[in-house]
């Protein structure tokens, strides 16, 4: 059991490693939308992603403990993917680094990561009820409105050979943010046709 969920975290990594590779590399507009295939891969193999997961904790009663591992196996397996990376293609370590740069230990810094969060939260939640617009829209969202992810910062720091406290402040909004929009939505009543859908 430990072991498919350290596989699977690894692999979500991996995947999200991919679009933030193709990210640092293209650039906008077109980074951004190919990034999204990495959370589509996510979902669509039933792998262990963070960002994914952790708006469900109390809705589907996921056990602690498996999230925590997801989020260390999800942190550590991202830098050494993004460190190999940035051998891989060097060229990759400046745009990185730049990046990194302009991350600060703030309450914005905090709020841009509490509202990908939420994006997050909904993203998956609408592939839940059988449709990816959820990813394909929600995911260049966030990129374009510069909001922070945690699992692609810890990507993007090794790919750059470096470290930021502001990692800290990216997991913990994502993971309020996310448990926010949860616990906003559970107050709505599904309709019957998407309710029937998801259980099919």
């Amino acid at each position: 059991m430990i072991k498919d969920l350290i596989k699977k975290s690894i692999a979500a990594s991996f995947l999200i490693a991919l679009g933030d590779y193709a990210l640092l590399k293209l650039g906008t507009p077109l980074g951004p939308i190919i990034f999204a295939f990495g959370l589509l891969g996510v979902c669509y193999l039933g792998l262990n992603l963070f960002t994914g997961k952790c708006g469900f904790l109390f809705e589907e009663r996921l056990d602690p403990l498996d999230l925590t591992i997801i989020l260390l196996v999800n942190l550590l397996a991202g830098f050494f993917i993004g460190l190999i990376f940035s051998f891989i293609d060097p060229e990759l370590v400046a745009a990185a680094s730049s990046k990194v740069a302009s991350w600060n230990f703030s309450f914005s810094f905090f709020g841009k990561a509490f509202l990908c969060g939420t994006i997050m939260y909904l993203a998956v939640k609408m592939y839940k009820l059988k449709t990816p617009l959820g990813i394909l829209f929600g995911i260049p969202l966030f990129i374009f409105c510069g909001f922070q992810h945690c699992i692609a910062n810890v990507i993007t720091l090794g790919i750059s050979r470096g470290f930021d406290w502001s990692l800290l402040l990216a997991i913990l909004g994502n993971f309020l943010g996310s448990l926010f929009l949860s616990w906003f939505s559970a107050k709505q009543k599904i309709p019957r046709r998407f309710s029937e859908e998801s259980k099919q």
